[in-house]
């Protein structure tokens, strides 16, 4: 039996928290692990259900490949693995809304139309 000193939990969402915020802030992309699906992503909105964090975005690239619809996904913050920001600036999709019912009294950080 093999003795480590590093835990084999995941990262606790608190540590991506704020690269999220930054990356919703200067909308920037985020490559990330999701499902074991490698992407890229454009974080429109962080906000919470049921006591835990949840990103809605645009998948920009899954797999190397660009996807062949542009759609808004829901990510659950704690899923996203290997998260890092990157020098890649994404456009607000018009897909967004944050005028739905599921973002009020809940939203800590959206894209805002003007800081595009």
């Amino acid at each position: 039996m093999k003795l480590t000193t590093q835990a084999d939990t995941p990262t606790p969402p608190a540590a991506a928290t704020p690269l999220v915020l930054e990356a919703i802030v200067r909308l920037r992309c985020l490559s990330a692990e999701y499902n074991r699906t490698r992407m890229i992503l454009a974080p429109h909105i962080l906000y919470t259900r049921d006591d835990k964090l949840y990103v809605d975005g645009v998948v920009i690239v899954r797999e190397g490949m660009i996807p062949r619809e542009e759609k808004m996904g829901t990510f659950k913050l704690d899923g996203l693995k290997e998260l890092n920001l990157l020098e890649r600036d994404f456009a607000i999709s018009a897909l967004f809304d944050a005028a739905l019912d599921k973002y009020q009294g809940v939203t800590l950080m959206a894209v805002e139309p003007q800081a595009g």
